[in-house]
Protein backbone atom coordinates (compact mmCIF):
# COMPACT_ATOMS: atom_id res chain seq x y z
CA UNK A 1 0.00 0.00 0.00
CA UNK A 2 1.10 3.69 -0.56
CA UNK A 3 1.93 4.99 2.31
CA UNK A 4 -0.62 8.19 3.60
CA UNK A 5 0.90 10.67 5.86
CA UNK A 6 -0.86 14.41 7.19
CA UNK A 7 0.12 15.79 3.63
CA UNK A 8 -2.76 13.34 2.62
CA UNK A 9 -5.08 15.50 4.47
CA UNK A 10 -3.30 18.63 4.35
CA UNK A 11 -5.77 20.58 2.06
CA UNK A 12 -8.76 19.74 3.75
CA UNK A 13 -10.60 22.88 4.76
CA UNK A 14 -12.32 23.91 8.09
CA UNK A 15 -14.36 26.70 6.26
CA UNK A 16 -15.18 28.27 9.43
CA UNK A 17 -12.46 28.88 10.25
CA UNK A 18 -10.35 29.63 6.86
CA UNK A 19 -7.87 26.94 7.97
CA UNK A 20 -7.12 23.46 6.08
CA UNK A 21 -5.51 20.09 8.26
CA UNK A 22 -2.38 20.92 6.63
CA UNK A 23 -1.91 24.94 8.34
CA UNK A 24 -3.23 23.36 11.46
CA UNK A 25 -1.16 20.77 11.90
CA UNK A 26 -4.30 18.94 13.04
CA UNK A 27 -3.36 15.32 11.71
CA UNK A 28 -1.57 13.97 14.78
CA UNK A 29 -1.97 9.71 13.52
CA UNK A 30 -2.84 7.91 10.31
CA UNK A 31 -1.67 4.27 10.76
CA UNK A 32 -2.86 1.39 8.30
CA UNK A 33 -3.36 -2.28 9.49
CA UNK A 34 -3.06 -5.66 7.21
CA UNK A 35 -6.70 -5.88 7.38
CA UNK A 36 -7.02 -2.65 5.22
CA UNK A 37 -8.27 -0.78 7.96
CA UNK A 38 -7.06 3.00 8.54
CA UNK A 39 -7.31 5.04 11.87
CA UNK A 40 -7.22 8.77 11.56
CA UNK A 41 -6.33 10.87 14.56
CA UNK A 42 -7.44 14.63 14.67
CA UNK A 43 -7.14 17.58 16.51
CA UNK A 44 -9.57 20.17 16.47
CA UNK A 45 -8.67 24.14 17.83
CA UNK A 46 -12.24 24.25 18.86
CA UNK A 47 -14.47 22.35 21.17
CA UNK A 48 -18.06 21.59 19.62
CA UNK A 49 -17.25 21.30 16.16
CA UNK A 50 -20.58 20.73 14.43
CA UNK A 51 -19.29 19.42 10.77
CA UNK A 52 -17.15 16.33 12.21
CA UNK A 53 -19.38 14.09 10.20
CA UNK A 54 -18.90 16.29 7.08
CA UNK A 55 -15.28 16.20 7.53
CA UNK A 56 -15.30 12.42 8.29
CA UNK A 57 -16.63 11.88 5.06
CA UNK A 58 -14.03 14.17 3.02
CA UNK A 59 -11.49 12.13 5.00
CA UNK A 60 -12.52 9.49 3.92
CA UNK A 61 -12.75 10.17 0.43
CA UNK A 62 -9.33 11.70 0.18
CA UNK A 63 -7.56 8.59 2.03
CA UNK A 64 -9.50 5.87 -0.17
CA UNK A 65 -8.71 8.32 -3.59
CA UNK A 66 -5.38 7.67 -2.66
CA UNK A 67 -5.83 4.08 -2.34
CA UNK A 68 -8.84 2.41 -3.58
CA UNK A 69 -7.97 -1.33 -1.33
CA UNK A 70 -8.64 0.65 2.16
CA UNK A 71 -11.55 -1.26 3.27
CA UNK A 72 -12.53 1.62 6.15
CA UNK A 73 -11.28 4.81 7.85
CA UNK A 74 -11.76 5.06 11.53
CA UNK A 75 -11.63 8.61 12.19
CA UNK A 76 -10.95 9.72 16.39
CA UNK A 77 -11.28 13.41 16.92
CA UNK A 78 -8.96 14.96 20.01
CA UNK A 79 -8.97 18.59 21.18
CA UNK A 80 -5.85 20.95 20.59
CA UNK A 81 -7.36 24.64 21.57
CA UNK A 82 -5.87 27.55 20.78
CA UNK A 83 -5.79 30.96 21.87
CA UNK A 84 -3.34 33.95 22.73
CA UNK A 85 -2.00 32.79 25.89
CA UNK A 86 -4.07 35.40 28.29
CA UNK A 87 -2.06 35.25 31.10
CA UNK A 88 -0.59 38.44 30.41
CA UNK A 89 1.78 39.77 33.57
CA UNK A 90 0.33 37.83 35.94
CA UNK A 91 1.17 34.37 34.96
CA UNK A 92 -2.15 33.02 34.20
CA UNK A 93 -1.49 29.18 32.55
CA UNK A 94 -5.05 30.40 30.45
CA UNK A 95 -5.42 30.16 26.48
CA UNK A 96 -8.74 32.25 26.88
CA UNK A 97 -10.22 34.68 28.99
CA UNK A 98 -13.66 35.50 27.98
CA UNK A 99 -15.07 38.53 29.91
CA UNK A 100 -19.37 38.10 29.81
CA UNK A 101 -20.77 41.46 30.54
CA UNK A 102 -23.79 43.65 29.94
CA UNK A 103 -24.96 47.30 30.06
CA UNK A 104 -27.27 46.78 32.43
CA UNK A 105 -28.36 44.25 35.41
CA UNK A 106 -31.06 41.98 35.05
CA UNK A 107 -30.72 40.64 31.57
CA UNK A 108 -29.04 37.21 33.12
CA UNK A 109 -25.75 38.32 32.44
CA UNK A 110 -24.78 35.83 35.48
CA UNK A 111 -27.06 33.17 33.77
CA UNK A 112 -25.45 33.08 30.73
CA UNK A 113 -21.76 33.19 31.68
CA UNK A 114 -22.20 30.28 34.12
CA UNK A 115 -23.89 28.53 31.48
CA UNK A 116 -21.23 28.97 28.69
CA UNK A 117 -18.81 27.41 31.24
CA UNK A 118 -20.58 23.94 31.65
CA UNK A 119 -21.30 24.38 27.47
CA UNK A 120 -18.06 24.35 27.30
CA UNK A 121 -16.82 21.63 29.82
CA UNK A 122 -19.72 19.32 28.58
CA UNK A 123 -17.65 20.02 25.21
CA UNK A 124 -14.53 18.56 26.73
CA UNK A 125 -12.78 21.71 27.57
CA UNK A 126 -11.07 22.99 30.70
CA UNK A 127 -12.45 25.50 32.40
CA UNK A 128 -12.50 28.23 35.28
CA UNK A 129 -15.59 30.33 36.15
CA UNK A 130 -14.43 33.77 37.89
CA UNK A 131 -17.44 35.66 39.41
CA UNK A 132 -16.24 39.83 39.01
CA UNK A 133 -19.36 40.57 39.86
CA UNK A 134 -18.06 41.63 43.47
CA UNK A 135 -21.53 43.81 44.70
CA UNK A 136 -23.79 40.89 43.53
CA UNK A 137 -22.25 38.08 43.08
CA UNK A 138 -24.67 35.88 41.79
CA UNK A 139 -21.95 32.74 40.57
CA UNK A 140 -22.30 30.36 44.04
CA UNK A 141 -25.94 30.74 43.74
CA UNK A 142 -26.36 29.87 40.58
CA UNK A 143 -23.89 26.64 40.62
CA UNK A 144 -24.45 25.56 44.08
CA UNK A 145 -20.44 25.44 44.83
CA UNK A 146 -20.01 25.96 48.52
CA UNK A 147 -16.98 25.87 50.62
CA UNK A 148 -14.23 28.42 50.77
CA UNK A 149 -10.90 28.53 48.67
CA UNK A 150 -7.93 27.75 50.31
CA UNK A 151 -4.28 28.81 50.64
CA UNK A 152 -1.64 26.28 50.34
CA UNK A 153 2.23 26.39 50.27
CA UNK A 154 3.72 26.21 46.79
CA UNK A 155 7.70 26.66 45.94
CA UNK A 156 8.11 29.07 43.13
CA UNK A 157 10.71 28.47 40.41
CA UNK A 158 13.77 30.04 42.52
CA UNK A 159 12.60 27.56 45.33
CA UNK A 160 11.20 30.07 48.00
CA UNK A 161 7.65 28.86 49.89
CA UNK A 162 4.80 31.05 48.72
CA UNK A 163 0.64 31.35 49.17
CA UNK A 164 -1.17 30.74 46.39
CA UNK A 165 -5.22 31.03 46.52
CA UNK A 166 -6.26 27.20 45.58
CA UNK A 167 -10.60 28.32 43.69
CA UNK A 168 -13.42 25.91 44.95
CA UNK A 169 -13.44 22.90 42.49
CA UNK A 170 -17.57 22.23 41.71
CA UNK A 171 -18.64 19.68 39.14
CA UNK A 172 -15.42 19.90 37.42
CA UNK A 173 -15.55 23.97 37.34
CA UNK A 174 -12.54 25.96 38.90
CA UNK A 175 -14.66 28.29 40.54
CA UNK A 176 -13.66 32.07 42.08
CA UNK A 177 -16.18 34.55 43.96
CA UNK A 178 -16.27 36.94 46.97
CA UNK A 179 -19.67 35.15 47.60
CA UNK A 180 -17.68 32.12 49.32
CA UNK A 181 -15.49 34.87 51.57
CA UNK A 182 -18.63 36.71 53.16
CA UNK A 183 -21.69 35.97 54.16
CA UNK A 184 -24.48 35.79 52.10
CA UNK A 185 -26.81 39.12 53.28
CA UNK A 186 -23.79 41.02 53.78
CA UNK A 187 -23.49 43.90 51.48
CA UNK A 188 -20.03 44.90 50.03
CA UNK A 189 -19.24 48.69 50.38
CA UNK A 190 -16.16 49.18 48.93
CA UNK A 191 -14.56 51.57 46.54
CA UNK A 192 -12.33 50.92 43.42
CA UNK A 193 -8.55 50.62 44.80
CA UNK A 194 -10.33 47.48 47.19
CA UNK A 195 -12.13 46.02 44.32
CA UNK A 196 -8.87 46.20 42.06
CA UNK A 197 -6.74 44.67 45.12
CA UNK A 198 -9.23 41.64 45.00
CA UNK A 199 -9.58 41.07 41.42
CA UNK A 200 -5.78 41.11 41.56
CA UNK A 201 -5.85 38.41 44.03
CA UNK A 202 -7.98 36.51 42.22
CA UNK A 203 -6.07 36.37 38.91
CA UNK A 204 -2.25 36.84 39.81
CA UNK A 205 -2.84 34.73 43.20
CA UNK A 206 -5.05 32.08 42.75
CA UNK A 207 -4.00 28.55 41.58
CA UNK A 208 -6.05 28.44 38.55
CA UNK A 209 -4.28 25.28 36.76
CA UNK A 210 -3.96 25.05 32.74
CA UNK A 211 -7.23 26.18 31.20
CA UNK A 212 -8.51 26.31 28.15
CA UNK A 213 -11.53 28.84 28.86
CA UNK A 214 -11.61 31.50 31.97
CA UNK A 215 -14.83 32.76 31.95
CA UNK A 216 -15.19 36.06 34.09
CA UNK A 217 -18.66 37.11 34.87
CA UNK A 218 -18.01 41.15 34.78
CA UNK A 219 -20.39 43.27 36.66
CA UNK A 220 -23.31 45.33 34.80
CA UNK A 221 -22.34 48.46 33.14
CA UNK A 222 -19.56 50.13 32.52
CA UNK A 223 -16.80 50.49 35.77
CA UNK A 224 -13.53 50.12 36.10
CA UNK A 225 -13.65 46.33 36.27
CA UNK A 226 -13.01 46.14 32.32
CA UNK A 227 -9.97 48.65 32.78
CA UNK A 228 -8.30 46.67 35.20
CA UNK A 229 -8.43 43.16 33.27
CA UNK A 230 -7.27 45.14 29.96
CA UNK A 231 -4.48 46.31 32.03
CA UNK A 232 -3.63 42.77 33.73
CA UNK A 233 -4.73 40.45 30.87
CA UNK A 234 -4.56 39.76 26.98
CA UNK A 235 -8.35 38.91 27.00
CA UNK A 236 -9.70 36.56 24.35
CA UNK A 237 -12.57 39.30 24.11
CA UNK A 238 -15.81 39.88 25.24
CA UNK A 239 -19.24 38.78 25.20
CA UNK A 240 -22.13 41.23 25.49
CA UNK A 241 -25.55 39.76 26.72
CA UNK A 242 -28.75 41.64 26.32
CA UNK A 243 -32.75 41.21 26.22
CA UNK A 244 -34.12 42.08 23.02
CA UNK A 245 -35.82 45.11 23.87
CA UNK A 246 -34.68 48.71 23.04
CA UNK A 247 -33.83 49.92 26.90
CA UNK A 248 -31.76 46.86 27.03
CA UNK A 249 -30.19 47.27 23.90
CA UNK A 250 -29.08 50.96 24.62
CA UNK A 251 -27.05 49.91 27.42
CA UNK A 252 -25.37 47.07 25.46
CA UNK A 253 -24.27 49.64 22.84
CA UNK A 254 -22.43 51.54 25.59
CA UNK A 255 -20.76 48.09 26.86
CA UNK A 256 -19.39 47.22 23.59
CA UNK A 257 -18.56 51.12 23.26
CA UNK A 258 -16.47 50.60 26.39
CA UNK A 259 -14.73 47.61 25.75
CA UNK A 260 -13.45 48.96 22.23
CA UNK A 261 -11.80 52.01 24.12
CA UNK A 262 -10.24 50.12 26.49
CA UNK A 263 -9.19 47.37 23.53
CA UNK A 264 -10.71 44.58 24.38
CA UNK A 265 -11.73 42.61 21.17
CA UNK A 266 -15.93 41.76 21.11
CA UNK A 267 -16.35 38.39 20.21
CA UNK A 268 -20.19 39.15 19.87
CA UNK A 269 -23.81 39.59 21.06
CA UNK A 270 -25.59 36.55 23.06
CA UNK A 271 -29.66 37.42 22.92
CA UNK A 272 -31.64 36.61 26.18
CA UNK A 273 -34.77 35.94 27.34
CA UNK A 274 -36.06 35.72 23.65
CA UNK A 275 -39.86 35.24 23.36
CA UNK A 276 -43.37 36.84 23.47
CA UNK A 277 -42.83 38.55 26.57
CA UNK A 278 -39.58 40.70 25.62
CA UNK A 279 -39.60 39.94 21.61
CA UNK A 280 -37.27 38.72 19.13
CA UNK A 281 -34.55 39.90 17.37
CA UNK A 282 -33.31 43.36 18.77
CA UNK A 283 -29.35 41.84 19.62
CA UNK A 284 -29.07 40.61 16.13
CA UNK A 285 -29.97 43.87 14.48
CA UNK A 286 -28.17 45.61 17.21
CA UNK A 287 -25.25 43.16 16.09
CA UNK A 288 -24.94 43.98 12.60
CA UNK A 289 -25.12 47.80 13.45
CA UNK A 290 -22.31 47.50 15.39
CA UNK A 291 -20.64 45.34 12.97
CA UNK A 292 -19.95 42.32 15.53
CA UNK A 293 -20.40 38.56 15.26
CA UNK A 294 -24.10 37.41 16.52
CA UNK A 295 -23.59 34.11 18.82
CA UNK A 296 -27.54 33.09 19.51
CA UNK A 297 -30.40 33.42 21.18
CA UNK A 298 -31.59 31.82 24.39
CA UNK A 299 -35.56 31.40 24.92
CA UNK A 300 -37.22 32.76 27.75
CA UNK A 301 -37.82 29.41 29.58
CA UNK A 302 -38.73 28.81 33.06
CA UNK A 303 -36.38 25.69 33.13
CA UNK A 304 -33.89 28.34 33.42
CA UNK A 305 -34.65 30.56 35.86
CA UNK A 306 -35.92 27.24 37.72
CA UNK A 307 -32.18 25.14 37.33
CA UNK A 308 -30.48 28.34 38.35
CA UNK A 309 -33.14 29.06 41.55
CA UNK A 310 -32.29 25.43 42.44
CA UNK A 311 -28.58 25.64 41.96
CA UNK A 312 -28.68 23.07 39.44
CA UNK A 313 -27.50 25.20 36.10
CA UNK A 314 -25.26 22.26 35.38
CA UNK A 315 -28.15 20.01 35.05
CA UNK A 316 -29.81 22.28 32.08
CA UNK A 317 -26.78 21.59 30.10
CA UNK A 318 -26.94 17.86 30.39
CA UNK A 319 -30.82 17.20 30.05
CA UNK A 320 -33.04 17.73 26.83
CA UNK A 321 -34.25 20.27 26.49
CA UNK A 322 -34.88 23.06 23.97
CA UNK A 323 -32.56 25.98 26.36
CA UNK A 324 -30.09 22.95 26.14
CA UNK A 325 -29.09 23.50 22.32
CA UNK A 326 -29.91 27.06 22.50
CA UNK A 327 -26.31 27.63 24.90
CA UNK A 328 -24.41 24.81 23.48
CA UNK A 329 -24.82 26.95 19.83
CA UNK A 330 -24.54 29.96 21.32
CA UNK A 331 -21.04 28.28 23.16
CA UNK A 332 -20.15 26.72 20.13
CA UNK A 333 -20.70 29.70 17.59
CA UNK A 334 -18.33 31.97 20.30
CA UNK A 335 -15.58 29.51 20.27
CA UNK A 336 -15.30 29.66 16.67
CA UNK A 337 -15.52 33.36 16.74
CA UNK A 338 -12.18 33.10 19.03
CA UNK A 339 -10.83 30.99 17.02
CA UNK A 340 -10.88 33.10 13.72
CA UNK A 341 -9.95 36.25 15.95
CA UNK A 342 -6.97 34.30 16.69
CA UNK A 343 -5.95 32.80 13.51
CA UNK A 344 -6.29 36.39 12.19
CA UNK A 345 -3.74 38.01 13.90
CA UNK A 346 -0.62 38.63 11.93
CA UNK A 347 2.25 36.38 12.98
CA UNK A 348 5.02 38.32 15.55
CA UNK A 349 8.07 39.61 13.15
CA UNK A 350 10.91 37.49 12.92
CA UNK A 351 14.53 39.35 13.00
CA UNK A 352 16.72 37.72 10.15
CA UNK A 353 20.39 37.18 11.29
CA UNK A 354 23.02 37.87 8.98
Amino acid sequence: MPELTAASLASIELPELHKNLGELKAVREIATDADGVCRVTVALPVPGYSRCEELTREITSALQSQDARLREVQVKYTLDIKGPQSGGSVGLRVKNVIAVGSGKGGVGKSTIAASLAYALQSMGAQVGLLDADVYGPSIPQLTGATGKPEVREHLNPNGAVIQRIHPVMHQGLAIMSIGFLIPEQEAVIWRGPMLHKLLTQFLSETEWGNLDYLIVDMPPGTGDVALTLSQMLSLAGAVVVCTPQKVALLDAVKAIAMYRKVNIPILGMVENMTGELFGRGGAEQTARDQVIPFLGEVPSDARIRVHGDDSRLQALLLEENPSREALRSVAANLTLEMARQYFKKPAAPTLEIL
